[in-house]
């Protein structure tokens, strides 16, 4: 799919804080929640406490990534928000893409696969 529709308003983001399931790893958070919408649309959070803007910058992209490169494995309908934490800054993009491959997987975002 080539349109990426993303999170941008700050209530978007606090409702699935709130009322969405959440998966944790050690380089990222997932917060999703199912919408019945067509296509699925994904929020990025870095905190300023991970670094300067360069860092939080590459941690976005690197995020952005992982999700485009994954994105069709994913079930459609789904409300996303990830955020870095402090060891996504240093880890290789293989250990972050494995990680973030895992919580979708425990939330049940991955096509194919029942929770």
């Amino acid at each position: 799919m080539d349109v990426r529709v993303t999170l941008k308003k700050n209530y978007e983001f606090r409702r699935l804080y709130y009322k969405g399931k959440t998966a944790v790893t050690p380089y990222l958070v997932v917060y999703s929640m199912k919408t019945g919408r067509g296509a699925n649309r994904v929020g990025y959070t870095v905190s300023t406490k991970l670094g300067k803007a360069v860092v939080r910058n590459r941690a976005r992209r690197r995020l952005r990534e992982v999700y485009r490169l994954n994105a069709d494995k994913l079930i459609s309908g789904v409300d996303m928000v990830i955020v870095a934490r402090s060891a996504c800054v240093t880890a290789d993009f293989a250990k972050i893409e494995k990680a973030f491959m895992h919580a979708c997987g425990e939330l049940g975002l991955i096509k194919g696969e029942r929770k």
